[in-house]
């Protein structure tokens, strides 16, 4: 069963903030147990883990004499080594000259080169593991698409409840489409893409061993096989699996007619026929412009309704080997952290809008919504985020992971560490631009479209 069933009796608002603070906190302690556990492997010792902060709620401490803690405000967590002035790791190593040399040792700021560099790394190395462990066994577990497509389970549609005989079965192995031989998943998909809408499609199968042609619908038809969140189409009460007849009067019959009906309607109302189970009704919505990432790491800027398209048909998979389902999620993280570089990157240089960047608002928002969808989707969603938090603590702002590693790389080079009123500066000022940071991301939250 899945446990997201019971969303509904929780109502919106108080299921959206815990599907929240469950993400946040589970990307914390992964983040922060890299830091704790390196730390202790290098020799330095943890006298805080905390998650969250504030009045402490509980707390005990363990046999090495670290404390562990979980506090009032749900909305991050640190470890606090031996030496820190601090929870971000700040102070000095001339400021532990009270210290013996094996109590120096044990601290963050007397420890060598190599076990400060690595205690600090570890904490968006373990974001990345977390997100590619997650990812792996998502496709160990619902599986991926066979090479050739073979129809798993037939999907809902129209032609169906008019008892319009597809003759395509669950177990068909999909040869060729309209006459045009595909090999495999991806060929099938390219010929999709070229064929012009219609009702009915031939497609050559092989069925209990042998050839033959049967008579099936358009391989992409106007189906939504997801609705996104925060979306047009969400706001409008579309939901998975609802098929579009018409757009403001005007029968369609694949998906790119939606598609490009929506982009050119310049953000005005459309009006949808849609069928879902059976029986149709009309839904009003307004495209939204939106920003795109593209394969070659541009941007486009589209009118969209939050709807993605998919077959008709749910494809038979199979389930990958180890090593497959880990390079598979390794890719899945590194196409994150590429689209969240070059989508800041574009929003620096004024190419799309600033309204891209979404703040502790709009991120709970949308770990409510990936909850209510599912189980699996939360989970994704969760690795997501902490692909995006393990990318955003390598950035070379002072307070960040990355501020600190580059203050290593300075002390490796000059063979000294930056003076303590150069750190003391260096800190205030990270820390008043990842406050100017979040206060922006705050403000799109509540004021952008």
């Amino acid at each position: 069963m899945d446990i997201t069933s019971f969303i509904p009796a929780f109502g919106g608002l108080g299921f959206t903030v815990a599907a929240f603070v469950l993400a946040l906190l589970s990307i914390v302690f992964v983040h922060e147990f890299g830091h704790y556990i390196v730390g202790r492997w290098s020799g330095i010792h943890a006298e805080v883990f905390s998650l969250g902060f504030g009045p402490v709620l509980w707390s005990r401490i363990d046999k090495r004499g670290t404390r562990w803690q979980l506090a009032a405000l749900p909305f991050g967590g640190y470890v606090k080594f031996l030496g820190d002035s601090n929870a971000a790791s700040g102070g000095h190593v001339d400021a532990l000259g009270g210290m013996t040399p094996a109590q120096r040792r044990a601290t963050m700021h007397g420890a060598p080169l190599w076990a400060r560099a690595s205690t600090v790394a570890a904490g968006p190395v373990f974001n990345f593991a977390l997100s590619i462990a997650v990812f792996a066994a998502l496709f160990l577990i619902k599986g991926i698409a066979t090479d050739v497509p073979v129809i798993g389970a037939l999907k809902a549609l129209p032609a169906q409840e008019q008892s319009l005989d597809q003759s395509l079965r669950p177990g068909d192995a999909i040869l060729g489409v309209a006459g045009v031989p595909v090999t495999d998943f991806g060929a099938f998909l390219d010929q999709a893409d070229k064929l012009p809408p219609a009702a009915q499609i031939d497609y050559t199968v092989r069925r209990d061993g042998t050839e033959q042609t049967v008579t099936g619908p358009y391989p992409l038809p106007p189906l939504a096989d997801a609705v996104a969140g925060d979306s047009a189409a969400r706001d409008a009460g579309l939901e998975k699996g609802d098929v579009v007849l018409s757009v403001d009067g005007t029968p369609i019959a694949a998906f790119s007619q939606l598609r490009d009906m929506v982009g050119a309607s310049d953000g005005k109302p459309l009006t949808l026929q849609v069928w879902r189970n059976g029986t149709t009704f009309e839904a009003t919505l307004q495209p939204r412009r939106m920003d795109l990432p593209l394969a070659d790491g541009g941007f486009e800027t589209r009118w969209l309704i939050g709807v993605s398209g998919g077959l008709f048909f749910d494809p038979e998979t199979r389930t990958p080997g180890l090593w497959e389902a880990v390079s598979l999620g390794a890719e899945q993280s590194w196409t994150i952290a590429y689209t969240s570089v070059s989508g800041l990157w574009h929003m620096l240089s004024g190419a799309i809008s600033s309204c891209n960047l979404q703040g502790p608002l709009g991120i709970a928002e949308t770990s409510g919504q990936a909850a209510s969808m599912g189980l699996s989707s939360f989970v994704w969603f969760v690795a997501m985020l902490s692909t995006a938090v393990g990318l955003m603590n390598l950035f070379p702002v002072p307070v960040l992971d990355g501020g600190h590693l580059v203050f290593f790389a300075y002390e490796a080079v000059a063979g000294k560490p930056p003076t303590a009123k150069v750190l003391n500066v260096m800190m205030s000022v990270g820390l008043a631009v990842i406050l100017g940071l979040m206060l922006f991301a705050v403000s799109n939250d509540l004021f952008c479209p």
